[in-house]
Order: C-alpha cells, then structure tokens, then sequence
C-alpha cells in the first residue's frame, strides 16, 4: 500500500477509536524497523522526519528520498511527515519532494502571526494533497522553546483550528518532550474536553515520557496521533551499545542491525498497543 495522505488515516483511526503511532527517523535504519514493524502486525505507520533531523543530514532531500523509497516499499500504509518545522521554505522543499504532511510549528510566533502563517501553509499544501499539522500552545520540554506547564484550552483549539483549516493540532494535555523516564501524568478530562470541542484529530507530543496504561487512557480518551521518539532512541541505542559490548567489531552493519531489530520489536509493540489490541 505504500505511502499514504496523514488525513484518511487520521480520519480511520479516529472513528475507530484507535492511536495512529508516529515515529521518528534519524537514520534509514529507523524508517526500515518501522516498515517492518508495521508490515509484521498489519497496521499503518507514521514516520516523522523533524527540522532537527534535516539540520543534522545537512538537507532534506536524501534523507527523505531513504525514508519514501522504505515507505513505498511496505505493505502497509505509510504517512513521510515532516514534523515541528518553523521554515516555510523547508515546507515547501518538503511538497515538492512528495512527502504526505507536515506539523508546522508556529508555537512562538505571537498568536496572531501563528494563526495566518499557519493558514498560508494550509493554503499552500492543500493544493498539493498534503496533509497540515499545527500545534496550539506550548508543549513542554523542546530545547527550552516550549514551556513546561501550558495547557490547551478547547475553546481556543476549536478557534484556532477554524481560522487556520488545519487537519490535525497537537495539543499540550501533560507531556514533555526528549524525556527519558517514563513517568508523565496526562490531564485525560482535558482531553477528552478537547475531542469534544475540536473537529479535527488530536495529537500528542513528548510521548516517550508517558507510560503505556497512559499512552492507552489518552487514546481511549480521544488522542489520535501519538508521536514517540525519545523512547525509540533509548531502544535503538541500548541495543547498540550491548552489540559492541558482547561483539566488539568496526563493522557498522553488526551493531546498527542489532539496533534496527530492536527497535523493530518494540515499534511493533507500541503499534499494537496505540491500535488498542
């Protein structure tokens, strides 16, 4: 099935009352644990490409010339997504290279920009067929931009979802980004509140800080898009670490496939468990 719109995913996972897991890719080696992940338990996937990732490979286009070739290449439907960019340009770059959404973050603009760069960007994929997040309010944890603490508050997410067109809003309900315990407490009444009030399917950012019985009440509580990658980078270099350790070797392929199984195993398992299996 191969690459796919974010929307009629969002759109099926929603009515189903299932998570859509998103994860992130770094190396090629991540979006192949995530195809084979997803082609293992017969579930759709999200790979995220974020604006820190291109910063790191230099550009987007290689990059996301891997992670397409990967998803083209599964069985089951994939959504490339590049996630928290700020650039328009690089939302542009990211059209033309046949990428199926973007999170645009518009988060420390002064509300008023946010809200009309954010509808451009809406214009400007919309005619491309590519899906548009955004983000109200500050999530916590992200390189100091995003304040810990801020909640969303429905009546401004269903306003700013109608002023902007966007297809999905990653709201901040309780989680952090990059943190590497998993012990983050939800506001589930504040997500379902927002389910209530806000059209278009939510997203939760900073997962890998919250613990699996959370991640399943945020679901059951009305939270669509689950994004994780903290957590997946633990697995990933964990396993890294234990390969050398046993097996010492300058053969990069020894280590990083240990890494990409691991990493397969444990994606398979969150899938299972955001799809409410």
């Amino acid at each position: 099935m191969s690459r796919s719109p974010l929307t009629p995913l969002l759109a099926e996972a929603s009515a189903a009352g299932r998570g859509l897991a998103a994860f992130n890719v770094i190396q090629i080696e991540h979006a192949e644990a995530y195809a084979a992940a997803a082609d293992r338990v017969g579930l759709p996937v999200v790979m995220q490409i974020s604006q820190n990732c291109v910063r790191y490979h230099g550009s987007l286009g290689p990059i996301a010339a891997a992670t397409l070739a990967v998803a083209d290449a599964c069985s089951q439907p994939v959504a490339v997504h590049l996630d928290h960019v700020e650039d328009v340009a690089l939302v542009e770059e990211a059209v033309r290279l046949g990428l199926t959404s973007v999170m645009f973050d518009g988060s420390t603009l002064p509300d008023d920009e946010n809200r009309c760069v954010t509808r451009c960007v809406v214009d400007l994929c919309r005619a491309s067929g590519v899906s548009v997040e955004a983000e109200l309010g500050e999530v916590g944890g992200k390189d100091g931009v995003h304040a810990p603490g801020v909640r969303t508050v429905p009546h401004d997410a269903a306003r700013f979802v109608a002023d902007t067109g966007v297809d999905a809003l990653a709201v901040a309900v309780g989680s952090s980004h990059a943190m590497t315990d998993r012990i983050a407490e939800l506001d589930t009444n504040l997500i379902a509140a927002l389910r209530h009030s806000v059209p278009v399917p939510l997203v939760l950012h900073g997962s890998s800080g919250v613990p699996d019985d959370g991640l399943v009440a945020a679901v059951r509580a009305g939270m669509t898009k689950v994004n994780i990658a903290t957590h997946l980078n633990q697995v990933f270099t964990r396993a890294m670490t234990q390969r050398l350790e046993q097996c010492p070797t300058v053969d990069t392929r020894k280590y990083l496939g240990a890494a990409r199984e691991a990493v397969t195993d444990e994606a398979a398992r969150l899938l299972q468990l955001l799809a409410l299996r």
